[in-house]
């Protein structure tokens, strides 16, 4: 794994260097917008709701809209101005009861490893979680800003996660048909708990499994192997570009990805063999490019000395009759020359 973020655990005295990881990966599926009829994808511009004129990404700034409807435009420099935006510390504030903190402000996981000559003192607070049975509230800033988060131990790692600030949960008292809930009878209760003993059982995390993604690979994948693909007319334009817009390409990579992880063959050299065929096709079209280039040089420099040869070949005729003439000439005075004489 890559670490998304450098820094340290602080508390007392105490300071750890650490490293963070991405403890989840979303694996939702994504789906293209094509044109029904050929595939092809479906693009959107970004235009300025006035005019309707398509604005370039370098003009886009970001603003905060008020709530009377204005907007105040906010520049590189004053998010730059921003308190603690690249703080590299995890502040430790207290260590608190983990059954304190409601699993409804629980947000983003990460994973905590040592780094450097941390190791002695990130197992330290582990152990220090652990026996306690307590979590460290922090304060840390993740991809540029501030936030809440607790320190707690899962298996032999310390995980980071990040909290939801108060007012980001909502009120449960918006709920409209609340007051509509009566209280159940005592029989229903009873009823009610004989049913849930008779479903009790221990949580196990491999039973569960995402039946959908599975069910679409699945369904893919046939389509695939039964020659059921469409080329979309600008797959070439985006092969060039070099972005991976096509989604059977991007569903048979989540299949390799589950195999390999299941400890099956992975299937990356058929992901790949367009790419390949696109470079052969680049390159052969260079070539061909190369070769027409050198034949029209070719076929010049035949020119120039074809026009260099008639040249030089007309100076030689006319060379050839300025000598005739000059002889006729001198052939003539020479005759009158002799008729005098006699």
């Amino acid at each position: 794994m890559r670490a998304i973020w450098k820094g340290a655990v602080s508390f007392g005295l105490v300071n750890v260097p650490v490293r963070l990881y991405s403890a989840t990966d979303n694996h939702d599926l994504s789906f293209h917008q094509v044109r029904r009829s050929d595939g092809s994808r479906i693009r959107y511009k970004r235009v300025a709701q006035t005019d309707g004129e398509e604005v370039p990404y370098k003009e886009i700034a970001k603003a905060y809209q008020t709530e009377d409807g204005k907007s105040v435009i906010l520049t590189d420099e004053d998010f730059e101005s921003l308190p603690n935006r690249s703080s590299k510390e995890i502040a430790v504030e207290k260590f608190v009861p983990i059954e304190q903190i409601d699993p409804i402000l629980y947000d983003k996981p990460y994973y905590i490893e040592p780094d450097g000559m941390g190791a002695k003192a990130y197992g330290l607070l582990r152990e220090a979680l652990r026996e306690s049975e307590r979590v460290a509230v922090v304060t840390v800033s993740v991809r540029t800003r501030m936030t809440m988060a607790v320190l707690r131990v899962i298996d032999e790692v310390i995980v980071l996660q990040t909290l939801l600030w108060p007012d980001e949960v909502r009120d449960s008292g918006a709920l409209n048909n609340l007051d509509e809930v009566s209280n159940p009878k005592d029989s229903e209760v009873a009823m009610a708990r004989m049913l849930i003993d008779s479903m009790a059982g221990d949580f196990e995390l491999e039973e569960h499994e995402d039946d959908y993604q599975i069910a679409v690979e699945a369904l893919v994948k046939s389509k695939i192997e039964g020659g059921d693909v469409t080329e979309s007319p600008d797959q070439a334009d985006e092969e060039e570009s070099g972005e991976v817009v096509d989604l059977l390409a991007a569903l048979q990579r989540s299949v390799d990805r589950a195999k390999a992880s299941r400890g099956e063959d992975s299937e990356e050299t058929t992901s790949s063999a367009p790419r390949t065929s696109a470079a052969k096709k680049s390159t052969s079209k260079k070539s061909a490019t190369q070769k027409s280039t050198a034949q029209k040089s070719a076929g010049t420099k035949s020119a120039a000395k074809k026009s260099a040869d008639t040249k030089s070949a007309t100076k030689k005729t006319t060379a050839k009759k300025t000598t005739a003439k000059n002889t006729t000439a001198k052939k003539s005075s020479s005759g009158s020359s002799d008729k005098k004489a006699g």
